[in-house]
């Protein structure tokens, strides 16, 4: 793609047609922008975009989205596939993009910004070392637009230190960067607090100054993160001085009238905390003769601190840094007072566990972020979870005392809701979240809470207090309480009896039609976790028969009219306890199929045209799966009843290109396939050749799914492939050869055409494949690599003899098949892991070891070493050790969530044994060296004798005298 101007035009064009209302104009534009992106000079024409005068900023701010997330796509070069930014233009983007960046307006500093940190993170520091000093010369130009480019930039690439795991590369990239940024970072600090301080009276400057605060603060954060520096421990009274100033100092020009939005007092402020909080919790030591003054000022912050929603964070921030003080045993004496404990339970806990307005606005108006904050663990950054953290901290130094202070609350609240329930409701829900939050001292996210304070009995408080919200009879009654008691019972789950949950069943039933979101979503939220308890014996609590003694139909109904409700059409909750529902009953849904397929074929229909919510999309998926799975287990002919009620909605998923859903669909497709008895029906062979379509395998999310497709048609209608069709197989194959995240699915693909198709097809490209195989083994070995070519010689060996691979290996080379048992087979096949891998490596190589002549003739010498290797298989552990110097993905890693796919659970494929007649392989190996030894008189007693070690002789002769078998 030429860099002049006509092509400068054409993207303007193109980058006006993806802003367009019209859907069919905006998807061509973005096509044929997709279609251009990997020509050399491409991203260097956005770029240009990005300075042109006259062009209307709507056009320059595309263009530098569009650039980002070219970025996003192209620039980490994946293993194993091309490089799609050329070379010239990598280099150039380095040495144009950080002025650039500085000198545009926000809206586009910002894309960029987001973009060197895409390319920093894959080239930073090693291939563009001088980034930093690039950015750090900005800091001497007084322009805040520009230093706040900088700083943002600089945040951007340093926050990953926060998550990444500790490596030597890491520490040398950090200390690369603190040698280049810290100093500069700390004089640009103190520079920054001394213009707050020039112009204090000042608002838009103020605005400005505190904009770079808070990233320089944030950049703190990162890096302090792993380790503190040399640098920041040299300078820490600097620092620590201007964190309490900010924390102290009244910036009245800058408070907001906004009551939701967070002013930059409030951000800056939030970050000093989270900063304090991290020196408390890993830098105690050091931090401690800071530690008093901060205490003195987040407290006196907070007492002094409203109860706005634009605080929230502040508050949440500054409560943890209490709580990390009070964590630590050395800090006892800092809360040991009575008068110290009741003023922090009085004035910062119980007020900020009380259910606000905004609180009620979130409720109703936002549902969604409401469950994910309440119920699903979210709610790191609310004031209710700080408080509950801070009190959990100090009852671990205090916890008599602690319980007692609450437990009065507890009664207090309870009492004062029973004199009005109408109007004092959320003293109820303030005592309820008090308990369902304090008195869990252990949880887990599968189990729910595992252990319990003294703070109530947790079975009294559910009878008298949480069974009288869930028996009244309107279901839209203050709904807030009703969530509250379905949360108690799902997070109590493990300590309430067996009785109470079944009990609670029919309950949580009745509460699914309300008409609050978030009451039906957490009856169905309750009611699934419900479904997954175990009982005193191993088995559901809740069992299949008691959802069959009660109302089956009533439970399916009210949980697909959740979906029916405004608002709750794509309800992740009542999907997955639809799922579990099934999972449940397994063979006992069936005459609930039909009205079950109509609904879940529908929900397929209208999610297919704009897939948004994936956890509902995967749970609808699976639902499907555990259905047709439990019914034809049953009626196994009502496997075409499931294809006719699904294929046209897969059909146009597929030719719509509906990439979220495809994989899912590959994989219903292959249960579906995998339960015909004899062949496979016409209406899937009519997609076979759509299936080695190149671009198909370009999305590494169909890979998986696709291999397990083909490997569907290959086992059930290896006579139905169209010999002209088996190069594509193998083009498929040697494309997933070649990588060494996916080569293990190329052998699945390529064992089941060895184990399937007929041997007059496959004769002819049998050579070819093993060449392909040796060039890979002498030029990229893995283990992953080896342990997988170990199986397939050895299943080739089961399909078409010990003797034909070995003319097979010999044919490419001379006597190579004993470089073969040496250096794989010999060295190698104790790393065999899995059941039916090695159930095949042992038959493999007993037909190797006792069905090929040549093997007691040219090959003599590896003979009895082949047995003892056997013999090892057998009897010794498994080998897990890897070499220093490889890097892989093994392939249980391969499949959780990849892009756009994500493994059905439901879907599994069944485990299947080739080497199905073969019961006892020891046996085997003993019955098939009686049959060598016949044929062989005389030759094999003396050879296992002198050659085998004395525990595998004395293995061997076990394994001879069970089968009842003497060498002749």
């Amino acid at each position: 793609m030429d860099f002049n101007e006509a092509n400068l035009l054409v993207l303007v064009d193109y980058l006006g047609k993806t802003l367009s209302p019209n859907l069919e104009e905006r998807k061509s534009a973005e096509k044929f922008l997709e279609s251009v992106e990997g020509y050399k000079n491409y991203p260097l024409l956005l770029l240009e975009l990005l300075s042109k005068d006259g062009l209307e900023d709507v056009i320059r701010v595309s263009a530098a989205v569009m650039f980002k997330n070219y970025t996003k796509r192209n620039w980490r070069v994946v293993e194993d596939s091309l490089d799609k930014i050329h070379a010239d233009d990598r280099a150039i983007i380095k040495e144009r993009i950080v002025d650039l960046m500085l000198k545009s307006p926000e809206k586009i500093q910002r894309q960029l910004s987001d973009a060197i940190s895409i390319i920093g993170r894959e080239d930073f520091p090693k291939d563009w070392p001088n980034l930093i000093g690039e950015m750090v010369t900005k800091f001497q130009s007084g322009d805040f637009h520009m230093i706040n480019g900088v700083l943002r930039t600089a945040h951007s690439i340093f926050k990953r230190y926060r998550h990444e795991f500790k490596s030597q590369e890491l520490w040398t990239e950090i200390k690369f960067v603190l040698d280049n940024f810290a100093a500069p970072l700390t004089i640009l600090f103190e520079a920054t607090m001394q213009l707050a301080q020039t112009n204090a009276n000042d608002p838009s400057a103020l605005k400005v100054i505190f904009s770079s605060l808070v990233l320089i603060c944030k950049i703190f954060y990162s890096l302090n993160f792993q380790d503190l520096p040399e640098h920041f421990e040299d300078n820490m009274d600097k620092w620590m001085t201007h964190f309490l100033a900010l924390l102290t100092v009244d910036y009245q020009l800058l408070k907001t009238e906004d009551e939701d939005e967070a002013g930059l007092l409030e951000q800056v402020r939030s970050q000093v905390c989270d900063n304090v909080g991290l020196y408390t919790q890993k830098y105690d030591e050091e931090f401690s003769p800071h530690l008093k003054k901060f205490v003195e000022a987040v407290w006196h912050l907070l007492v002094n601190t409203g109860p706005q929603p634009k605080y929230d964070l502040l508050v949440s921030n500054a409560i943890q840094f209490l709580a990390s003080v009070a964590d630590r045993p050395r800090n006892k004496e800092l809360f040991a007072s009575p008068d110290t404990l009741q003023g922090i339970c009085e004035k910062v806990i119980v007020p900020n566990m009380n259910f606000r307005k905004a609180d009620g606005e979130l409720f109703e108006d936002n549902p969604d972020e409401y469950i994910r904050k309440d119920m699903e663990g979210s709610d790191v950054d609310t004031r209710r979870r700080s408080a509950c953290d801070l009190v959990k901290s100090l009852s671990k130094l205090f916890e008599g005392p602690v319980i007692e202070i609450f437990s009065k609350y507890v009664k207090q609240l309870l009492d004062e809701y029973s004199q009005n329930p109408a109007e004092n409701w959320a003293k109820k829900d303030a005592a309820i979240y008090l308990v369902t939050s304090l008195a869990a001292k252990a949880k887990t996210q599968k189990l729910g809470i595992t252990q319990t304070s003294e703070l109530v009995n947790i079975t009294d408080f559910f009878n008298s207090h949480i069974v009288p919200d869930l028996t009244s009879p309107n279901v839209d009654d203050l709904p807030v309480l009703k969530a509250d008691a379905m949360k108690y019972v799902m997070i109590f789950r493990n300590q309430l009896s067996t009785d109470i949950l079944i009990a609670s069943v029919p309950l949580l039933v009745k509460h699914l039609p309300a008409k609050s979101h978030v009451v039906h979503s957490y009856a169905a939220y309750a009611l699934e976790r419900l479904l997954t308890v175990k009982g005193a014996h191993g088995g559901p609590a809740v069992s299949k028969q008691t959802i069959l003694d009660g109302n089956i139909k009533e439970l399916l109904q009210n949980l697909f009219s959740v979906m029916d409700q405004s608002g709750s059409e794509e309800n992740e909750y009542a999907m997955k306890a639809l799922m579990r529902t099934f999972s449940l009953l397994q063979e006992s849904v069936l005459p609930y199929v039909s009205i079950i397929m109509e609904n879940l074929a529908q929900k397929l229909i209208v999610v297919s045209k704009n897939p948004s919510k994936p956890h509902f999309n995967h749970y609808l998926f699976e639902s499907l799966c555990v259905v047709i799975r439990s019914t034809c287990k049953v009626q196994p002919t009502a496997v075409s009843t499931f294809e006719g009620v699904l294929f046209s909605s897969f059909e146009k998923i597929i030719q719509e290109d509906v990439q979220e859903f495809i994989p899912y669909v590959f994989q219903i497709m292959s249960l579906l396939l995998e339960m015909h008895c004899v062949g496979v029906p016409d209406v899937y062979m009519t997609i076979f050749p759509f299936l080695l379509t190149p671009d198909l395998w370009e999305r590494l999310g169909n890979i998986p799914p696709l291999v397990r497709l083909l490997q569907a048609f290959i086992e059930k209608g290896a006579n139905q492939i169209p010999a002209d069709k088996v190069s594509g197989l193998l083009g498929v194959f040697q494309k997933l050869l070649a990588s060494k995240s996916n080569d293990h699915e190329g052998f699945y693909l390529i064992n089941a055409m060895i184990e399937h198709l007929p041997q007059n097809i496959m004769g002819q490209y049998l050579k070819q494949v093993f060449i392909l195989l040796f060039k890979r083994l002498m030029g990229s070995k893995t283990t992953k690599f080896v342990k997988s070519l170990i199986v397939f010689f050895c299943l080739y060996s089961i399909t078409y003899g010990g003797s034909s691979l070995i003319e097979m290996i010999d044919g490419i080379q001379e006597n190579f098949f004993g470089t073969v048992i040496e250096k794989v087979l010999i060295s190698d096949v104790q790393k065999i892991s899995g059941r039916i891998e090695k159930k095949i490596c042992a038959v493999g190589l007993t037909k190797i070891l006792t069905e090929a002549p040549v093997m007691l003739q040219s090959y003599d010498k590896f003979w009895a070493p082949l047995l003892q290797t056997l013999i090892g298989l057998f009897e010794l552990p498994e080998d897990t050790t890897i070499p220093d110097d490889e890097h892989f993905i093994e392939i249980e890693d391969t499949s959780g969530y990849q892009t756009s796919y994500s493994r059905l659970m439901f879907a599994g494929k069944s485990e299947r044994d080739p080497c199905h007649a073969v019961a006892d392989m020891k046996l085997n190996l003993a019955k098939s060296l009686e049959k060598l030894s016949i044929g062989n008189p005389g030759k094999l007693q003396p050879l296992i004798s002198s050659s085998l070690q004395p525990e595998a002789f004395n293995f061997l002769q076990h394994y001879l005298n069970a089968a009842s078998v003497t060498l002749a």
